[in-house]
């Protein structure tokens, strides 16, 4: 009997021309069953039928990162070893907001609302993907970073506080965890994303970058999953990515 794949879990899918829907497809191209979590049941059915089209396995877990109960029932799903595969070895955290606001405009609500998504999500995720895989002594749990996430800039105190949080429990669970072998890295996302928001919005700001001038989601994809691959002499823990033409 063949071997059964392995479950993968990117929490925070939304568009399909997004980081979430480039590293689930990925994911899948690797030959894991993706459980592709988002919180708009149409955005991530979109990417579940673009990795079917292609040949891979998916399913779609309605998840809002932040809702403690959500995460549980979408780790216990992921570490079954059930028809769909068997249990996770492979978790990417990549729920997030960002919107510029000056300091003294930021609302308590709104303060906690960005803390809650960016961080505390991240803490739940990696917390319950922890806990299941490090009885087995394996697995990799990736979280998406940014530039916040090393440094305040003016207007993003907010977005700021929340990554650098972020980022100081993916260096906690590495401590803690790596000797139990459990693989936590950090990517920072240093530049803009090649992808729906941007497009959409940002058309002209695109345009300005030029040719490779923001990151290509699917190299962005690739650099995560050629971190899950890394023999355990050699882990990376935190890696920074960013367009060659971005200073910084």
């Amino acid at each position: 009997m063949a071997e059964k794949p392995r479950k993968a879990v990117v929490v925070g899918v939304g568009a399909l021309e997004g980081l979430g829907g480039g590293l689930a497809r990925r994911f899948a191209q690797g030959g894991h069953h993706v459980l592709v979590a988002g919180r708009t049941q149409a955005r991530i059915d979109a990417v579940v039928d673009a990795i079917r089209q292609s040949g891979g396995a998916a399913t779609a877990v309605v998840t809002d990162a932040a809702n403690e109960q959500d995460v549980q029932a979408l780790m216990d799903l992921a570490m079954r070893d059930d028809e769909d595969g068997a249990p996770a070895d492979l978790v990417a955290f990549n729920a997030g907001n960002n919107a510029p606001m000056r300091f003294l405009e930021i609302g308590s609500d709104t303060f906690e609302a960005f803390w809650r998504m960016n961080c505390f999500g991240g803490f739940l995720v990696g917390r319950e993907a922890a806990k299941r895989m490090s009885p087995l002594g394996r697995g990799t749990i990736l979280f998406t970073g940014a530039s916040g996430s090393l440094r305040g800039s003016a207007g993003f105190a907010h977005f700021a506080a929340s990554k650098a949080g972020l980022r100081m429990v993916a260096q906690s669970m590495a401590r803690e965890f790596g000797s139990q072998g459990l693989h936590i890295a950090h990517i920072i996302i240093d530049g803009g994303i090649d992808g729906e928001r941007l497009r959409t919005h940002f058309a002209e700001f695109m345009a300005s970058k030029g040719a490779d001038g923001v990151l290509n989601i699917n190299a962005i994809a690739e650099a995560y999953w050629q971190i899950h691959l890394q023999h355990p002499s050699a882990w990376t823990h935190e890696l920074d990515l960013r367009p060659f033409k971005e200073a910084f």
